[in-house]
């Protein structure tokens, strides 16, 4: 009896270890697929009244346009997608400071980048 493959229907995706601008790393990008660090922790601070960013030693206090953007990075949609969901949500978004946002949090090794990868 022959066997039978399942059919693969989504990508497999793939982080980048480096962080943006480290020699030989991709830059953020429109197409960059974000995610948060697997060693970070988004939660609402009730003291601060305010979401953070936890890290192992370390807060990074988000404003609520921050937390916004980080909600929708998945490693699944592309900045391009993230500023266009954000567009939904607020009147003017400027997605070069989009890119810069998640640039500057993936040098503090926040934020990484997945590649998707092609198993044919």
């Amino acid at each position: 009896m022959p066997s039978i493959k399942p059919i693969r229907t989504e990508k497999r995706v793939r982080t980048e270890k480096r962080a943006v601008g480290e020699r030989g790393s991709t830059a953020m990008t429109s197409s960059s697929r974000p995610k948060l660090a697997s060693h970070m922790r988004m939660r609402f601070d009730p003291v601060r009244q305010q979401h953070v960013l936890l890290g192992p030693e370390s807060v990074v206090v988000l404003n609520q346009t921050g937390a916004d953007i980080l909600a929708v990075c998945d490693g699944r949609r592309t900045v391009a997608d993230i500023v266009a969901a954000l567009r939904g949500r607020y009147d003017r978004v400027i997605d070069e400071d989009v890119r810069l946002f998640l640039a500057r949090l993936a040098a503090k090794r926040c934020v990484e980048i997945c590649v998707e990868i092609d198993d044919e």
